[in-house]
């Protein structure tokens, strides 16, 4: 045998006269291909559409006085009912500024005590070292009274249903509610 060098003539040039590939890549085929379905999958949205602010459930109802800011004290909840007689709920001063909050130091907040996740009852459990109405007893979910209720642990995805406030000169207001009370169908029908 001999050892024959056999010359193969290229017919298909895949590089540009600069060494560049002609071709892309299969690396770059799968990136540019997942780059097209995320933005089909979008809608292509333009990025200044995707910033725009998410504004919450808020149903108003009749104004109701609850409290006056004087008789406030920090870490004692009051608990009221509204916008039904069975729908109960607390006001409470947390000293820190809260989202939501009324007041002076924008610190005052009323909060729904119903659990989100199936309706368990939390009276009796806000815990003002840590600003959060919880653990519901039936599986142990927590909300953060400062930042609108929003879930710190348990088994709800829902924030708790904050009450929104008015406050006119001392006195205040219960005039409506953000979120879906558990138990109504859109917070304008009695429980079914």
């Amino acid at each position: 045998m001999s050892n024959k060098t056999i010359q193969i003539k290229q017919e298909h040039d895949h590089h540009h006269h600069d060494g560049e590939r002609a071709c892309m890549s299969r690396r770059s085929f799968l990136l540019a291909g997942a780059s097209l379905v995320t933005l089909a999958a979008v809608g292509g949205v333009p990025a200044t559409a995707l910033a725009a602010p998410v504004h919450a459930l808020k149903k108003e109802y009749t104004r109701v006085k609850i409290g006056t800011v004087s008789a406030l004290q920090k870490g004692k909840p009051i608990e009221f009912a509204y916008p039904y007689p069975d729908v109960q709920n607390i006001l409470v001063k947390l000293g820190t500024e809260a989202g939501g909050g009324v007041g002076p130091a924008k610190d005052i907040v009323a909060f729904n005590q119903q659990c989100t996740h199936m309706g368990g009852p939390m009276q009796g459990t806000y815990k003002d070292a840590y600003q959060a109405l919880g653990p519901c007893p039936l599986h142990l979910t927590t909300f953060d009274l400062t930042r609108h209720g929003m879930v710190i642990s348990g088994h709800a995805t829902e924030t708790l249903p904050q009450i929104v406030l008015e406050v006119q000169g001392n006195d205040i207001y219960a005039v409506g509610v953000m979120g879906l009370i558990y138990g109504y169908a859109a917070n304008t029908a009695r429980r079914s």
